[in-house]
């Protein structure tokens, strides 16, 4: 078992693990910048080092500093949670290298999966569903306009590396090919230093529909049923659920036996997200891998009971998973809200400043994994993720009902937030129905 961890991140992630390492007995180090110097997390854990000034690319992005705090506070593993350098195989080769355990995959699996044209020659090795695209990427734009034409439009332009829906274009035509093709490619170099991209068809109105996994070094995979992530506004998701309304116990072993297929057939160990897109017909087509702990998995850890984090942990320091897959059972609903300090009524534009009130909500059912509190200040040097609501309930309607209401006792004040957005989603018919996909917030609202 591992004995002392030093978090590779901040807010409310940061703080999500230094409660699970402080349930399993195990001593935290927290790094920050000089932006965050007051926060919760970093009272909490055992031991914090700050690392660098406010911009990310001097603290949390700063593989050196990072490594030097773990070897001067001596841990023997680093937790990189989601984002910054949670996927990023350099850091995870050079954890490696300095005799430090990295929380996550294989260097070679993430490596692997983290390439999505890879990704998906694996998966059609796997004999996993994927959509039609082209098999490499694309050199030229003469090359890309011929696929675009073989496989018919609408087509969607992706980005080899990354995510977060950055270096991603949709085109209906020739013409808009040519802008977007060159635009993907800028803003994927900008965003990941990589500017390489491919091309798919574009699945009109699907599903996104996700399955989470975890696996030991043992050869043992399970994975703990899925969620439904349709709820996006620019590939950005907003409102996730489990399990999918869609989906019935046919389609969701079918499903999630895909994920099991990928995820051995990569060697791979940790928790992990395989993502598929589900079209009307509920046929899935596999998109992409996470490597990583995902913002939404208190979703499944409700519908499941069990802690995906302290698996993580668990598994990093070589225990085999007592589990089986018979074991894990799926129970009610759960619907996980983002906050993030973001003004709806403005374009979604950022909303820093400091909290002067806050006020939770809660009851039966009703879970908040949050960093903010009163009296913080919202910094805007960071992704605008505030707090995440996540409800469980017998059934789906029982789920919503709960977190309307939980939405509506929730005064984070005076930030704007997009806990009324959330709401007018919860309230649409459509949505009620179970009648989503990933383009509803765009037509609807």
């Amino acid at each position: 078992m591992l004995s002392r961890i030093l978090i590779a991140n901040r807010g409310e992630i940061a703080l999500r693990i230094i409660r699970a390492c402080r349930e399993l007995g195990v001593e935290t180090v927290a790094v920050y910048s000089e932006a965050d110097r007051h926060a919760s997390y970093v009272r909490l854990a055992d031991e914090a080092v700050c690392i660098g000034p406010p911009d990310c690319n001097q603290s949390y992005l700063n593989v050196p500093r990072i490594i030097s705090a773990a070897e001067i506070t001596n841990v023997d593993a680093i937790h990189p949670g989601y984002g910054f350098l949670a996927e990023n195989t350099n850091f995870a080769e050079i954890c490696h290298d300095c005799g430090i355990t990295f929380i996550g995959p294989p260097v070679k699996a993430m490596r692997l999966l983290g390439d999505k044209v890879e990704a998906r020659k694996l998966a059609q090795k796997a004999k996993v569903p994927v959509v039609p695209g082209s098999e490499g990427v694309i050199g030229d734009e003469k090359e890309a306009m011929k696929l675009a034409n073989k496989i018919g439009y609408p087509i969607i332009i992706k980005a080899v590396a990354g995510g977060g829906g950055r270096g991603m274009r949709v085109v209906h035509n020739d013409i808009s090919l040519r802008a977007a093709l060159s635009a993907a490619r800028s803003e994927a170099e900008i965003a990941f230093g990589e500017s390489s991209v491919y091309l798919e068809k574009f699945i009109v109105e699907p599903r996104h529909v996700e399955v989470q996994v975890m696996a030991d070094n043992e050869g043992n995979a399970v994975h703990f049923y899925e969620r439904d992530c349709s709820i996006q506004r620019r590939h950005q998701k907003m409102i996730e659920e489990s399990p999918c309304p869609l989906l019935d116990e046919k389609d969701r072993d079918r499903l999630a036996d895909a994920a099991i297929r990928l995820i051995r057939e990569a060697d791979y160990v940790n928790a992990a997200t395989v993502e598929f897109l589900l079209d009307k017909d509920r046929k899935f087509y596999f998109i992409e891998v996470n490597t990583r702990i995902q913002v939404e998995h208190p979703v499944t850890e409700m519908v499941t009971g069990h802690d995906l984090v302290k698996w993580q942990i668990r598994i990093a320091g070589g225990e085999p998973m007592k589990l089986r897959q018979k074991d894990i059972k799926h129970h009610g609903v759960a619907i996980e809200c983002r906050i993030n300090a973001e003004d709806p009524a403005n374009n979604f534009a950022p909303s820093p400043g400091p909290i002067t009130e806050y006020i939770a909500p809660g009851g039966l059912g009703v879970r908040i994994d949050t960093h903010a509190h009163q009296g913080w200040t919202i910094t805007p040097h960071y992704d605008s993720l505030l707090a995440k609501i996540i409800v469980h309930q017998k059934t789906r309607p029982e789920a919503i009902a709960t977190m309307r209401r939980a939405l509506q006792e929730f005064s984070i004040q005076p930030i704007k937030t997009t806990i009324p957005a959330c709401l007018d989603i919860l309230s649409h018919n459509l949505f009620v129905k179970g009648k989503v996909d990933t383009g509803f917030v765009e037509r609807n609202f």
